[in-house]
């Protein structure tokens, strides 16, 4: 009993270990059974394109979704691999018969494979002693082939056919399992390998053709059904590219860049290979430019390339795929067109190589970091303030070699606004130096082409510099980095004093502060926010409270200090709700709703008048701090059991009659009374 209490268990973890190892193919053919399993057993659902022959094995998200790429299937159920039917019975209860290799290809389908091994006389083989794996094309896939070739084919059958159905052909039993992605396996003709791929989707491609029907087991091997008939490869892929007219000026392009040896080395890489066609494309000076360029070029080329071998027939929905450009592409496909970033420009796909596979492009990916700061800019949403610069004549800068940032304001902005080509204000949003937000940090000082200085502010969700905060990803270019903010910049001019004196708005608060003596606390060094009454709010306070207030310097500069905040927080930085601690020590409650700012739930007038050592913020009310609760006995800390006893509503009656608590009671009551 106590073993067999003990085996259960382990039986329940090995058989979990088990499915964990499972490769992709094989849980998604246990899906597929699953989801047949009402029509009896061993039967697989299976979902067919409408109007085609092409089926697919359904994961989870196919199922539901019933779609291949983008086109509507229809669900069919059949028997799983290695089972058929039995006339009066339900589902699939019988396995195949377990025949020679070339027996199996009738079997399961394949006769034109097993017509062509007869001819062909590999029929001697393979109904011989010994262990094969054949990767059987469908006759489907015979018959699509070109007439010249299928004529070349079959009029050379001792030779031509031969070699084509021996190099389909393994010298040893691979099942699924065994077919791990990016390996290669010796063929039977001339050990020329062949290509597998085997993708987390459950798709497993040879020289990418697609496993239809796998792990057909024969008495001297194994036959795996696939929807192509497979052509031998020899040639890296650089030697395609070699060797291929129409990447005549890919094939200078890469020597420029320095990236022959890449491609000729062993790997699994895709290459979107651009053709003539596709360089031709772009504006001349573009391509002068990056073609004279060997970093912009090399940045051009790697993203022209993918860090795993990806074959079409693996394509069923979009993915995300990254380049060695470090830049993400979403490779998809639309009915048999395979798509790129949502374009069908992809020419001709599929060409295998012995590192990896070539499709061919009609249209160039060029990255942000082989583009100029002009080129960024078509891509955004900043086209109003690049047309700003250009017509304050500081065009160079968007397409020069200088290492800049650019500080764009987006085209919403401008909804309410005049656009001003004003140069010296352009200038001020152009910063020496290319930069990107990740590395900007709080306090950093940025230097722009005016020569003025620009703070940047962190906070918890967003970057601002100065008063424009940062409203999209950056666009990091070959020489600048392109920042859309959220509006035009003011950099700082004075301090608060000199900004609030300069200001006929604030002639009452100045003279409050003043009076109130922190005239130089406002001039020194610092980091306030200040939420500065206008005239018009002590004018709307009464005329004796106006007066006594003026005429109190102590709790003149108490309600001031209330109105100072003790860090520089810009409106784009006002979320929900923000609290900041001011001067005197209460917090003030910033707050955001239908794009205005409001303080302590008032409105503010004007936002963001920045001074080198904060920002002000225009009220038209005087902000009261909140009233002080009056201590009952200040002179003397609060004894918690007096307090019990002086708000209990009454006393039990037992405390009276106990003896032992009457002297505690007694005494604590006499001091209550006190």
């Amino acid at each position: 009993m106590r073993s067999g209490g003990l085996l259960f268990p382990l039986a329940l973890v090995l058989g979990i270990t088990i499915s964990w190892a499972a490769t992709p193919y094989q849980q998604i053919l246990q899906h597929s059974r699953i989801r047949g399993r009402h029509q009896g057993p061993n039967v697989c659902a299976v979902l067919k394109l409408i109007g085609t022959n092409r089926k697919y094995l359904p994961n989870c998200k196919l199922w539901y979704q019933k779609k291949i790429c983008g086109k509507s299937t229809m669900v069919t159920y059949e028997c799983c691999p290695g089972y058929e039917e039995i006339p009066g019975e339900k589902g699939c209860p019988a396995a195949l018969p377990l025949s020679n290799l070339y027996e199996t290809l009738g079997i399961v389908g394949a006769s034109t494979t097993q017509l062509y091994s007869a001819s062909s006389n590999l029929s001697a083989e393979i109904t011989g002693p010994g262990s094969f794996t054949m990767f059987a094309p469908t006759n489907e896939a015979w018959a699509s082939l070109p007439a010249e070739m299928l004529d070349s084919l079959v009029s050379n059958v001792n030779i031509e056919l031969l070699n084509a159905l021996r190099y389909h052909m393994v010298n040893k039993r691979v099942l699924t399992d065994d077919l791990k992605h990016g390996t290669s396996l010796p063929s039977m003709y001339q050990n020329i390998d062949i290509q597998i791929h085997h993708y987390p989707n459950g798709i497993v491609t040879v020289n990418c053709a697609r496993l239809l029907k796998a792990d057909h087991h024969a008495t001297n091997g194994v036959v795996h059904l696939i929807d192509k008939v497979i052509s031998t490869t020899t040639n890296s892929i650089l030697q395609v590219v070699e060797l291929e007219e129409s990447l005549d000026t890919l094939r200078t392009a890469v020597a420029a860049a320095g990236l022959n040896n890449l491609l000729e080395n062993e790997g699994e890489f895709t290459l979107l290979a651009p053709t003539n066609e596709a360089f031709e494309k772009i504006p001349k000076e573009t391509l002068n430019r990056i073609l004279g360029d060997p970093e912009a070029l090399k940045a051009l080329l790697s993203n022209h390339i993918l860090k795993k071998a990806m074959c079409a027939e693996a394509i069923i929905a979009g993915l995300s795929m990254e380049t060695l450009e470090g830049n993400m592409l979403e490779v998809g496909c639309n009915g048999d067109e395979l798509t790129l970033n949502g374009k069908p420009i992809i020419a001709n796909k599929d060409v295998i190589a012995t590192n990896g596979v070539i499709h061919f492009v009609n249209e160039l990916l060029i990255p942000d970091s082989a583009k100029t700061l002009l080129e960024l800019s078509k891509e955004s949403d900043v086209s109003t303030a690049i047309d700003l610069f250009r017509r304050a004549g500081l065009s160079s800068h968007l397409t020069g070699n200088e290492q800049l940032t650019v500080l764009a304001p987006i085209n919403s902005f401008f909804t309410d606004q005049t656009p001003s080509a004003d140069r010296n204000v352009l200038r001020d949003h152009i910063i020496k130096d290319q930069f990107s937000s990740k590395y900007l940090y709080h306090g950093q000082k940025l230097k722009t082409l005016s020569g003025k200085e620009l703070r940047v502010f962190v906070y918890r969700n967003n970057l601002c510099i100065e008063n424009a905060c940062i409203a999209a990803h950056d666009q990091r270019g070959r020489f600048g980095t392109l920042l859309s903010v959220d509006k035009m910049l003011t950099p700082p001019v004075g301090t608060v004093m000199d900004v609030l004196k300069a200001d006929y708005r604030f002639s009452t608060l100045v003279a409050a502060i003043q009076s109130a003596g922190l005239t130089e606390t406002l001039n020194r060094p610092g980091s306030f926010t200040v939420f500065a009454p206008t005239n018009e709010a002590f004018r709307a306070m009464p005329q004796g409270e106006l007066n006594k207030l003026m005429g109190n310097a102590q709790e003149l500069a108490n309600i001031l200090k209330y109105h100072i905040g003790d860090e520089i927080l810009v409106s784009g930085a006002v979320g929900a709700v923000v609290r900041i601690k001011s001067m005197q020590g209460d917090k003030l409650e910033v707050s955001c709703k239908n794009n205005v700012i409001n303080i302590n739930k008032e409105p503010v007038a004007e936002a963001d008048i920045m001074a080198t050592n904060g920002v002000i913020y225009a009220v038209n009310s005087v902000l009261q701090p909140p009233a002080s609760k009056p201590n009952e006995r200040s002179d003397e800390p609060a004894d918690p059991a007096l307090e019990i006893f002086r708000h209990a509503s009454a006393l039990s009656k037992i405390s009276h009659r106990n003896v032992r608590l009457a002297p505690a009671y007694s005494r604590l009551l006499a001091r209550i009374k006190q």
